[in-house]
């Protein structure tokens, strides 16, 4: 197991020219040409011939995050946004066929049985999945897609609203949610709300034209509808739609009556009768808003410490980010919503990306992206860039349970005893309360891809029967039903990476396994975390699970015993 940190080494470029850098497809092309027509006469020539394509794909990827991150840093910057476009629009499609020559190539190679089946039966798998997917005429279509999808970011990107004369981006907006002025609250909630509704019309229409789209991909690969084509493009080899329908299941009778008893333990510490949408954040009057961190740079010291704490591996990370400038941290205007862990392929350490205002949430987030990039950090020693590209099942839970593992050291962040309990309940509250927003945006997905050419009134009279079905009834949302029938419209996920959602509902579980061994044997859980995240894609997503501890599973019965163990923590924190 690793102990020490040190920063990851860029191997020596073997392939490409050192200096080289991608422009344009022209460039790039001979590239991809010289190892569609390299023979594959010998083990040692595929051994070779891997390690080559390996080195391609880490330097395009690479570009291609550079691309990404420069943008949603800055969307204001239409130089930034053609740079990326630019890539969607004449080099990515122009690199698809030939990645499905080279996996043709691969599969029909006569020694590809002399690889170690065990480590290589992951990517294996992948490559004769994206054969069978691969349709000439999609790969337009995607591209059009992947430029349209970036553009709910620009959009997201430049909503703010006007308060006392001072602007505020969405995320600096919610923090004053957080805030005991119930009134303020309320303002600050009604117009967070009109700004949004204002790009409503203009969302709806991007939403249809991306639903056309992706339905076209699927027909034209021989699906009936987009659920059914993206559960195999996104390799799902492990679960079935049939599962996921179950973990809906267990999430409402197991997770619902939890996120229930916390909701109506918020109303009674507010000493309200009624609990509004703005009052979900709140503190009592008298009780200021948790006050983590101030600036960016205060953010990554503490969360150096804490990480410290746990691990001084993991402390490292984060360190050698700061100092090679791989942390943008703060809430700004013109930047694009949200926070990301961005890998970065070839030189090995990531990138992230964050709207710090200041919150308990941020706090999460950061924790949250730094078990991100923890996992990559760990997997980058390995040899192939494929074996790198792990699914989000494990990725997020690398990220999810390192929320979870360093709720003990939060008083770095918190040093007031009371503080700290305060926060460590936000952590369960957000852990529990998440799956059934999870189940909701899951399940609405599955209904939005199986009725092709819905209308929108359709769409939202759906989204509102399953909206209800994983609420638990408790917040009054009187004269903000229009609102609320919109609420879909603020998940990313919908837009720009469609049925990536459940990963998070799955690995969220996982997490609440992995905190209940950690608390058990700390040591032995932080050891067999830091291994099953090492190992990358070399094993199925059960072996990954059975490496670090813990089952891979989502069965109701699986879940009443993680709500168990979830209602004896809540116990301990004396909420009634």
């Amino acid at each position: 197991m690793i102990q020490t940190f040190a920063a990851p080494q860029v191997k020596p470029r073997q392939f490409l020219p050192a200096a080289f850098k991608v422009t344009d497809w022209d460039s790039l092309m001979p590239y991809f040409t010289s190892l569609e027509a390299r023979p594959l006469d010998t083990p040692e020539a595929l051994q070779h011939w891997l390690a080559d394509v390996g080195e391609l794909e880490a330097v395009v990827s690479e570009d291609a995050c550079w691309r990404q991150i420069k943008m949603t840093c800055d969307t204001a910057n239409k130089e930034l946004e053609e740079a990326f476009t630019y890539f969607c629009l004449e080099i990515e499609p122009k690199m698809k066929p030939y990645g499905f020559r080279l996996n043709q190539k691969l599969l029909a190679c006569p020694f590809i049985d002399n690889l170690d089946a065990g480590r290589y039966f992951p990517y294996l798998r992948g490559v004769k999945n994206a054969v069978s997917l691969f349709r000439e005429e999609n790969v337009a279509l995607q591209a059009e897609a992947g430029v349209l999808a970036q553009q709910y970011g620009m959009i997201s990107g430049a909503m703010g609203i006007t308060l006392n004369d001072r602007e505020y981006t969405l995320q600096q907006a919610a923090k004053l949610l957080h805030e005991p002025d119930r009134e303020l609250r309320h303002t600050v909630f009604s117009k967070i709300a009109e700004r949004r509704l204002q790009d409503k019309d203009t969302l709806d229409t991007l939403f249809d034209k991306l639903l056309a789209i992706r339905h076209q991909v699927a027909v034209n690969a021989g699906f009936d509808n987009y659920r059914d084509y993206k559960f195999k493009e996104l390799g799902r080899f492990d679960y079935s739609v049939e599962d996921c329908f179950n973990f809906h299941e267990a999430v409402k009778l197991h997770i619902l009556p939890l996120q229930a008893r916390l909701t109506n333990y918020r109303r009674q510490r507010l000493g309200l009768e009624v609990m509004k949408p703005w009052d979900g954040d709140a503190e009592p009057i008298g009780t200021q808003p948790l006050h983590p961190f101030t600036t960016g740079e205060e953010l990554v010291n503490k969360a150096i410490e804490v990480f410290g704490k746990l691990d001084p591996y993991f402390a490292g990370c984060l360190e050698h980010m700061r100092t090679i400038g791989h942390l943008d941290l703060e809430s700004r205007k013109g930047k694009a919503p949200g926070g990301y862990n961005c890998p970065l392929a070839e030189q090995g350490a990531p990138f992230i990306f964050m709207n710090a205002a200041g919150t308990m949430a941020d706090v999460i987030t950061m924790m949250h992206e730094g078990g991100h990039a923890v996992h990559s950090f760990l997997a980058h020693p390995l040899p192939l860039t494929a074996f790198k590209e792990y699914p989000m099942e494990i990725a997020e839970l690398a990220s999810m349970s390192m929320e979870l593992f360093t709720l003990s050291h939060w008083d770095v962040f918190f040093p007031d005893a009371a503080e700290l309990k305060r926060a460590q309940l936000e952590e369960l509250e957000r852990v529990i309360g998440v799956l059934p927003w999870i189940a909701t945006i899951d399940k609405f997905q599955h209904w939005l891809y199986t009725h092709p050419g819905h209308s929108i009134e359709a769409r939202s009279v759906a989204w509102m029967d399953i909206l209800n079905e994983f609420s638990n009834g408790l917040t009054d949302w009187s004269g903000f039903e229009h609102y609320r029938a919109n609420l879909w419209q603020k998940q990313l996920h919908l837009f720009e990476v469609p049925f990536y959602y459940i990963e998070y509902g799955i690995a969220q579980l996982g997490a609440i396994a992995m905190w209940r061994q950690f608390k058990n044997n700390p040591t032995a859980a932080v050891a067999n975390y830091k291994n099953a995240l090492a190992a990358g894609y070399t094993k199925t997503l059960g072996e990954l699970y059975a490496t670090a501890g813990i089952r891979f599973g989502f069965e109701p019965a699986y879940v009443h015993e993680l709500s168990q163990f979830l209602s004896a923590e809540l116990d301990q924190t004396g909420i009634a």
